[in-house]
């Protein structure tokens, strides 16, 4: 086998390493009249477009977890299986009192090795864009041994959101999102090595 066989065989095997990536949408919200699927979707959208890993939106409302410790979690063991299966994320995430939702919180706190040795993008909103509650989001991801990027798309609810509810991005956020993907999917693909 030649060089340029050789080289040719080796782009192939990176190629379908990286198409063979499950990147999670995470939806931090469950309250009635969110945003965060509008959001999502147009994530999963953008997303699809690269062609680079298999994107799937997971909504923790799907899943019913009552708070840790109190009561039956009978999404709990499906909740486990669709972030095991996970190479990396996105996180949807609302800014509530200068922090995460507690729905989200408690989501993430309902597992750990699942987590752990992955990667993960932050796309946030609200009207500081969501800074804070990024900033709280990457110490807890931290501590689950989740790598987050440093691209953070940080949507406004004056500028990017009509009347607050309708999702209409600036033009300029897709470009964000797909920095942050730039940084994901290699991120993915290196941590998934450590898991194997």
């Amino acid at each position: 086998m030649g060089f340029f066989d050789k080289l040719f065989g080796r782009q192939q095997e990176e190629e379908t390493t990286m198409t063979n990536l499950n990147i999670g949408i995470v939806l931090g919200s469950t309250r009635e009249g969110r945003v965060s699927p509008q959001v999502g979707a147009w994530v999963k959208e953008l997303a699809d477009k690269r062609g680079d890993a298999n994107y799937t939106i997971i909504d923790i409302a799907d899943y019913k977890l009552p708070l840790l410790g109190e009561g039956e979690a009978t999404g709990a063991v499906a909740w486990s299986e669709i972030i095991a299966k996970q190479d990396g994320f996105v996180f949807i995430v609302q800014e509530y009192n200068h922090s995460i939702t507690g729905a989200l919180k408690n989501a993430l706190d309902y597992l750990r090795e699942e987590w752990n040795n992955k990667a993960a993008g932050i796309v946030s909103y609200g009207s500081v864009g969501g800074a804070r509650a990024t900033e709280h989001l990457r110490g807890i991801l931290g501590e689950l041994l989740v790598a987050d990027v440093r691209v953070h798309p940080a949507l406004s609810l004056f500028t990017d959101f009509e009347n607050y509810t309708e999702f209409k991005p600036a033009e300029v956020q897709a470009n964000s999102v797909n920095e942050m993907l730039d940084q994901v999917i290699p991120w993915s693909t290196a941590l998934k090595t450590i898991r194997q």
